[in-house]
Order: structure tokens, then C-alpha cells, then sequence
């Protein structure tokens, strides 16, 4: 899989939660938008690797994974957030919302709509969103 492809998910994972959200499937909502600024990071981790060139390894092995904060870590982004961060703290709580999302969450039946329409702002918001603000770098 690739960046573009990666950002493509994104942008697919996005639209079937807002189809989700709407139907009142917040579950499937809830996961779906997580999913969104898992690929988003990985496409921004992605974005490291040059053709031709040969990956670190660590970068590889530490990619696999689906933990949000471990993958920001990695994206090369960490300077960018924390100043972004330190400017800017409705992006700042909506860190700390996404933060907490995992992919065991596929499995959580306790999600509800409030969980589930606070991640989407978290994300998507058009000004301070997590999503937004990773396109912009990706």
C-alpha cells in the first residue's frame, strides 16, 4: 500500500462514517473515523520513505501498528504537532479525544452517539480537526 492510497482510505473511511453517524450506526462510526487518522498517519509515515531508497527498519516495525500516538510519533510530525499543539488548544482537545481511540474499539458495543459524534468533530473539524490538519502535511 501506498501514500496516495493511504490517503485515499482516509478520505473513503471518512464518508462511510458520516453514512454510519447519520443512520445512527454509531459503532461502525466510531471505528470507521479512528480508522480515517490511522491511515492519514501511516500515509504521513509513508511520505518518509523515497522510492528507491531503502526503509529503516525500526520506521517499517514500528508502522504496524494501529496505536494513533505511537504512529504520530513516527510521522515526523512531532515538531509540527507540539507547536501546533502550544498555539492552538481546541486542536489540543481534540488530540485528546482521537488519542484514545484503538482498534479494539471494532469490538466496543458501549459506544454511543455522544463518543461516537465527538470523535467525528474531533477529526473533522474544519478549523482545529485532526484530520484537516493532517492533510495539510501528508
Amino acid at each position: 500500500m501506498n501514500r496516495a492510497e493511504l490517503q485515499a482510505l482516509a478520505g473513503i473511511r471518512v464518508a462511510e462514517a458520516k453514512v454510519l453517524l447519520e443512520a445512527g450506526h454509531y459503532h461502525g462510526a466510531y471505528y470507521l473515523i479512528g480508522y480515517a487518522v490511522e491511515c492519514a498517519l501511516k500515509a504521513c509515515v509513508a511520505k518518509q520513505i523515497r522510492e528507491h531508497d531503502f526503509p529503516d527498519r525500526k520506521l517499517i516495525l514500528e508502522s504496524y501498528t494501529h496505536d494513533l500516538g505511537q504512529l504520530l510519533a513516527i510521522s515526523g510530525l512531532k515538531k509540527q504537532f507540539d507547536e501546533r499543539v502550544a498555539t492552538d488548544k481546541p486542536f489540543e482537545v481534540n488530540w485528546s479525544t482521537v488519542k484514545d481511540w484503538n482498534e479494539t474499539s471494532r469490538y466496543d458495543s458501549t459506544i454511543n452517539d455522544i463518543g461516537a459524534r465527538d470523535l467525528w468533530a474531533a477529526v473533522t473539524d474544519d478549523t482545529h480537526g485532526v484530520l484537516t490538519w493532517l492533510k495539510t502535511l501528508w
